[in-house]
Parts: C-alpha cells; structure tokens; sequence
C-alpha cells in the first residue's frame, strides 16, 4: 500500500477524534473539519491551489500548521476524497491525487486517508444551489461543500466499522 494511505472503514483511533477533510483540485482546495466525535463534517474554507501536487501539499500542510496553533489544535487525521471512474476505475486525476495525499502525510506527519469522490461535486452543487441562487458565490463555496461531502461519507463508513459497543460510546 502506498504510504500515508489507509483503508477508510478501518477506524485509526477508538476514542474521540477530529478529521480535516480535503477536495483537491488544481486551482482551489475545499477543506472541511469534523466535529470533535468524528461524527459530522462542516465545510471550512477554500485555498488557493499551487502548482503541482507537493507544492499544493505543502498548501494545505500550512493551514495545518496554522490550525495545530490555534485554540483548537486537535486534529487526528486527514482524509482526501480520491476520483474515480464512474466504473470505479481511476481517472487521470487519480495519480496526482495519490501523489498529493503521499506528500501530505510526508509534510504533515498525520494519517491521511483516501475517500471515493464520486459525484461528489454534483451533489454539493445541488446542496448550494437550494442555499444560494447566484452561481458566482455558490463557485467560491463548492469546494468546501464537496470537502465535507468525502469527510461525511468517510466519518459515515468508519461508524460502520466500529465494534457495535463503540458506537455509542
């Protein structure tokens, strides 16, 4: 397995946790957290992208950074949403995204778990579009939604996942 990636049913920690998800893209980065239960995700923020994946890597490593000193430092892990086919097969997206994910768990020293995006940025469209009807401001916030979309998706697997005595812990 590559390094820095992880099967994400597999839960990292039993006790509480918080996740940074990400929506990597060659011009913006959404970014979301999770609650400190692991349980629901929120779209964050946005950042502007760098050229190539280590520098974008190295983008998001900062906001890390940045987050780690501030009043709420936790933070356990990071889960990246990895594009994929339709058909489940990769896309030509799908390396750079791993070698992104790869330079992250390098910069950061934090696990970083993968998450199939499928359909991801239709469904944050259709979310923000019941939300805010002009499609300038809903472009500025897609890719914080579509974060938090692959966060929830891969916090809902890793429930599935626990021990039935761990869920309600």
């Amino acid at each position: 397995m590559t390094p820095g990636l992880r099967d994400p049913r597999t839960p990292s920690k039993l006790s509480l946790v918080r996740y940074l998800g990400v929506d990597y893209g060659a011009k913006r980065i959404g970014l979301a957290l999770s609650d400190h239960t692991a349980t629901m995700a929120r779209p964050w923020q946005m950042v502007t992208s760098a050229a190539g994946p280590r520098r974008a890597a190295a983008v998001v490593a900062d906001v890390v950074s940045q987050l780690r000193v501030s009043e709420d430092p936790d933070l356990d892990g990071i889960v990246v949403g990895l594009p994929r086919r339709l058909n489940g097969e990769d896309t030509d997206q799908t390396p750079v995204v791993r070698q992104f994910v790869t330079a992250l768990a390098e910069l950061t020293g934090i696990p970083v778990d993968t998450q199939d995006e499928r359909l991801t940025s239709v469904e944050a469209e259709a979310r923000l579009a019941t939300r805010e009807r002009d499609w300038r401001k809903r472009k500025a916030l897609i890719d914080a939604e579509s974060a938090s979309i692959v966060l929830q998706d891969f916090l809902d697997a890793r429930a599935r996942a626990l021990p039935p005595e761990q869920k309600h812990a």
